[in-house]
């Protein structure tokens, strides 16, 4: 789960594999021992098949304010590709790195190897070179580990980085020094830069062990505040700065293995719980030519508080963001590099939590730096001064901005990502830096929907992503202002022709408004021959946490062409957004549930099933299952066992059934610590409502799952045995919270799901 960026879902419904295990009452299988012949060749179709898969642009990237390079399939190698560069203004493309060129020598006596499959790719600053990343590694939830070469462009030369003493796939974050001459790189937990020319190895630290990592970070820190690169260059090359985590005192969380030996064996993964100790951060300097490291003074205890950000402002200063562990208070630093000395320069508060300002950007010759700050009840873009003693408002009004998109700070404009009058959708909109204007919007207006945009250096041309429930995502080159379209990269045309006998009758989005005149967001997908003369079984689909939104009008992939699907076998699918979740309308409606994050959204939840049967007849609401992942998953355990009369089936999958088992980054923001809120965490956690449990319960997760534990779904199924609760559970042995690992699993999850659903609430109107 994760800190609001309105952009970000915490939940990723990928898929699932291998049977499990029935426990404690019921077989899973009952009464529909394998689906009909249509039902399951449409979900081949659609969880075993690529017939509905986009297409990609990239991986891209702006190499100035006018250029772009990109990876396309080698027109003298099919299995291999060259790297093209493009200009936006003529259109033209040259190669700029081919198969050939990235192509390894072959060593005595063995045959020339395969060009290197590109991952991702960067220039070095003056265009001499070009890093590879390739033969990758998962690491938790991204591929961050693997191979780094580096092709000298003007001699051909391609070399591989880390010596002869790198294991395969064992390096990462690689990247190039401002000035091109070297490569900087986490190894084995420590750092280390390489020279480009001589290929000069020094090792900059040497601590690693186990439980202390410089350069990296550790599981929370990667989940909760999305970093995973764990060092920044000086903007003169002469100094890396660097996170250190200590993790002694981390308890180990052992996931079980049964299944991949003769015996068991266990992988521990150092996950701080709730209220449990963190690791010890601090940040750094380094000489790349070596020796010891100043280290940044920040006061108070290491594991009481959390440093989320940081970077070079100059050669010699760092900006830092240091939170408090309650996350209600977020100071901003100024370090001197050299002494390590810190000062603060301003302080952001709130009585619930602050969210991490990801990017702090520069303005004003960088006198100036951009702040968001839901100070006024909105979020907003705020100018402050490098010392904190002015703060100016860009962005008055009654809106919140979803993220700054680029800075044009020659023209003098800031270019945000809004939707003030809908908050199911995303808009590129431009305010004037002097902020004397209520914002322009650019995206076109006959283009209702989510566009997505990547921008130049000089904020001249972006890359931008287009999809809208009903369309597949288009990407295009357009021109900044005007919106112009330049090129369209990925038409998605095939896409778009195999969807369309799935789409139906069109996604309708609407508000509901409950008994306490809240007004929540919502979708709805009828079936496409619709008799509103008819009854119809209704199927919710909830996240409802603070990590993500369910209701945007955008491209929702194959989950919701299932969505789709099961619409046109005869049911009502519908999603709504309660408070708490992270919608573009306001602190106040997303921080309401601040302290308790489980009743309110279960309430607000189940209200809204019932306005929309009492306001629609052909809605039955004898016949509503709900369903939901990860948070969605705990919030189907809540609906389920505290508002029985509206659910009459429920399919949680990797819930989190306790509050007090998920991590301290998470769980404490929006709950504080469970020492000092256990009435908060016992009401949030459904297990202590399972006695409520009446209808049909399919629990689903994965044993190896690293992020909502395992551990949780097994204290619910003993809470459920003891209240003599009948139920189903599926167990995906040593699948991780994505349940996406091994042959078939996505179909299986999404068939077993499709299966409970129609056995236990059979489809077709009444």
């Amino acid at each position: 789960m994760l800190q609001f960026r309105l952009s970000r879902p915490a939940l990723r419904v990928l898929a699932l594999s291998v049977v499990a295990t029935s426990t404690a009452a019921a077989q899973v299988n009952r009464g529909a021992a394998t689906l009909p012949a249509p039902i399951d060749t449409a979900l081949h179709r659609l969880f075993a098949s690529q017939l509905y898969a986009s297409s990609r642009f990239g991986p891209a990237h702006w190499r100035t304010g006018d250029t772009y390079t990109t990876v396309q399939p080698s027109p003298d190698d099919s299995d291999a590709v060259d790297i093209v560069e493009y200009s936006t203004t003529s259109r033209k493309g040259h190669i700029v790195v081919s198969a050939a060129q990235l192509t390894p020598a072959a060593k005595p006596g063995t045959s020339r190897p395969a060009p290197l499959d590109v991952e991702n790719y960067q220039f070095s600053p003056d265009g001499a070179r070009v890093l590879i990343f390739t033969n990758s590694k998962r690491v938790w939830r991204q591929n961050t580990r693997g191979d780094f070469w580096v092709l000298d462009l003007a001699t051909n030369k391609l070399h591989k980085l880390g010596g002869p003493e790198a294991p395969e796939s064992s390096l990462m974050y690689a990247k190039f020094s401002p000035l091109g001459d070297k490569v900087a790189y986490v190894r084995g937990g420590d750092l280390w830069v390489e020279g480009v020319k001589d290929g000069r190895i020094t090792r900059l630290t040497n601590t690693a062990t186990r439980t202390l990592v410089n350069g990296m970070t550790d599981w929370v820190y990667e989940e909760e505040f999305d970093l995973r690169d764990g060092f920044r260059w000086a903007p003169d090359g002469h100094a890396i700065a660097y996170w250190q985590f200590d993790m002694t005192g981390v308890r180990d969380f052992l996931l079980i293995n049964d299944t991949d030996s003769l015996y068991p064996f266990s992988v521990p993964v150092q996950y701080p719980k709730a209220g449990t100790t963190n690791s010890a951060v601090r940040v750094g300097v380094v000489p790349v030519t070596g020796g010891a490291s100043t280290w940044v003074t920040v006061t108070g205890d290491p594991r009481e508080h959390y440093i989320p950000r940081m970077e070079w402002v100059g050669p010699d200063r760092l900006i830092i963001q240091r939170m408090n562990r309650l996350q209600n208070q977020d100071d901003v630093l100024m370090a001197d590099a050299k002494t390590g000395v810190a000062k603060t320069v301003m302080t952001e508060r709130d009585a619930a939590w602050v969210d991490v300002v990801d990017t702090i950007r520069w303005v004003n010759g960088r006198r100036d730096f951009l702040w968001i700050s839901e100070r006024d009840g909105w979020r907003h873009v705020y100018q402050v001064s490098r010392d904190g003693s002015q703060t100016r408002l860009l962005t008055p009004g009654p809106y919140d901005v979803i993220d700054v998109a680029a800075v044009d700070d020659a023209d003098g404009w800031l270019y945000i990502i809004a939707s003030p009058s809908n908050a199911t959708q995303r808009y590129l909109e431009r305010v004037p830096l002097s902020g004397a204007r209520p914002p322009e919007r650019l995206s076109p207006m006959g283009e209702p929907g989510t566009h997505r945009y990547d921008i130049s250096s000089n904020a001249h041309w972006a890359f931008e992503t287009y999809s809208s429930h009903d369309v597949p995502p288009v990407t295009r080159i357009v021109a900044l202002p005007s919106h112009a379209v330049v090129d369209t990269l990925a038409t998605n045309a095939r896409t778009i022709a195999n969807v369309r006998p799935l789409l139906g009758a069109p996604m309708e989005f609407f508000k509901v408004t409950l008994p306490d005149s809240a007004s929540l967001d919502g979708w709805m997908i009828k079936p496409a021959n619709f008799d509103s003369t008819k009854k119809y079984p209704l199927l919710v689909y909830v996240y409802g946490e603070p990590a993500a939104q369910t209701v945007l009008d955008a491209w929702g992939g194959n989950q919701m062409l299932w969505y789709r699907w099961l619409a046109n076998e005869g049911y009502v699918v519908m999603s709504v957004d309660n408070r708490g979740t992270p919608a573009p309308k306001g602190r106040a409606w997303r921080k309401v549930i601040y302290g308790a994050v489980g009743p309110l959204s279960s309430r607000e939840q189940a209200d809204a099933v019932r306005v929309v049967a009492h306001e629609h007849s052909f809605i039955d609401a004898a016949r509503v299952a709900i369903w939901g992942w990860s948070g969605g998953g705990s919030s189907t355990l809540n609906a389920m066992f505290r508002y029985p009369g509206v659910y009459q089936v429920g399919m949680a999958v990797a819930p989190v059934a306790d509050q007090r088992l998920y991590d301290t980054i998470y769980q404490e923001r929006y709950m504080g610590l469970p020492q000092d809120n256990t009435d908060g965490y016992r009401r949030s956690s459904p297990i202590n409502f399972a006695e409520g449990l009446e209808g049909k319960l399919l629990v689903m997760h994965g044993s190896g799952d690293d992020n909502v534990h395992y551990q949780g779904t097994e204290r619910l199924v003993n809470r459920l045995v003891a209240l003599d609760k009948q139920f189903n559970e599926v167990v995906y042995p040593n699948r991780t919270h994505c349940i996406c690992e091994g042959a078939g699993t996505t179909l299986h999850v999404y068939s077993t799901l499709t299966r409970f659903l129609m056995t236990n609430l059979p489809a077709g109107g009444r």
